[in-house]
């Protein structure tokens, strides 16, 4: 079986290599286009690019997949079922005809829901308790197309947005392994997708990492661990930007004996000791146990506190950040 390859970032490229390692001809990967980076701006391929050149792979990679002629030099490349997994473009109906197999998608999420371009967070966001990956054939829709298989795995209560993306990676990279040969025997029945359960998630952006103290503190715990690695989760502390990275949402009567406000204000911190600061929420407390202040480093909050000073009552919220 000829295969064709799209796909951009690092969630990608687990599948791509767990294909040339199952002994499928890989016929050409299909990317994004090599991007600047820092203030060097100097052009960065994709983790999915950098595959490819290991296995010296030719790699295409249009800017519109869309146009007659990237369609044409794709036709180029011989294909029996186009592969894709998070690539960044949808494919047009010219794309979808070309395979025999037509083409089919790894999604980071159990179809129909959480479709869109950030499923993973979002499962972790809203609380979900599983998360999983749906090898779905392909339409002209974003991720609508019939469902071919599926499998869960459970959200752990200490899953970050980085520690779900691995193990999704890596679901992602056995389960295509194990459909590609079905999929040519023929073996899978597409399912359709229950449009009355869909829902839609766009990509993200660094101002969905504002912390809103209003909220009730298991919601903003959710928000800082999906959101690790990015865009992470802020607030302010002194006018300066504070990243908070490892938290628990606790109530009032779990706090120990330390020194406290006379109440918990939202945003305000309520009582911190050598080891911990509890910040007040719209419901419940935040304790936080790792923190970044602007222009440091990572570290738990027994070390920030070691050299930085804080004070009952004093304000984190973002306004200023």
């Amino acid at each position: 079986m000829n295969i064709i390859y799209m796909g951009t970032p690092d969630f990608a490229t687990g599948p791509l290599e767990a294909i040339i390692q199952a002994g499928y001809e890989v016929s050409a990967v299909v990317t994004q286009p090599d991007r600047p980076k820092g203030r060097s701006g100097k052009l960065i391929p994709s983790p999915v690019k950098e595959v490819a050149l290991k296995y010296d792979i030719p790699v295409l990679q249009p800017v519109r997949l869309r146009n007659p002629e990237s369609v044409e030099e794709l036709k180029k490349y011989p294909a029996d079922i186009i592969v894709v997994a998070a690539f960044g473009q949808i494919l047009p109906r010219s794309v979808l005809d070309i395979p025999k197999f037509g083409c089919v998608n790894i999604h980071a999420s159990l179809l129909p829901h959480l479709r869109g371009a950030s499923p993973i967070q979002h499962a972790i966001l809203q609380g979900d308790k599983e998360s999983g990956v749906t090898i779905m054939q392909m339409d002209e829709g974003l991720d609508t197309g019939d469902i071919l298989m599926s499998e869960s795995i459970p959200i752990e209560d200490d899953d970050t947005g980085g520690s779900l993306f691995d193990k999704l990676a890596a679901l992602g990279s056995g389960l295509i392994v194990k459909a590609l040969p079905m999929i040519e025997r023929g073996e899978l029945k597409p399912i359709p997708q229950d449009e009355a359960k869909a829902d839609h998630v766009g990509m993200l952006d660094k101002s969905m990492g504002k912390i809103d103290f209003s909220k009730a503190a298991a919601e903003i715990d959710r928000q800082v661990r999906a959101f690790d690695p990015w865009p992470g989760a802020s607030c302010s502390l002194g006018g300066k930007q504070l990243k908070i990275w490892k938290v628990k949402a606790e109530e009032i009567s779990d706090v120990p004996g330390c020194e406290k406000a006379d109440e918990a204000f939202r945003g305000c911190i309520y009582a911190f000791d050598k080891n911990h600061i509890w910040v007040g929420c719209g419901q419940g407390l935040l304790r936080i146990d790792e923190l970044q202040l602007e222009g440091k480093k990572r570290m738990s909050t027994r070390d920030f506190l070691l050299g930085q000073s804080v004070r009952c009552g004093e304000s984190l919220n973002p306004e200023s950040v």
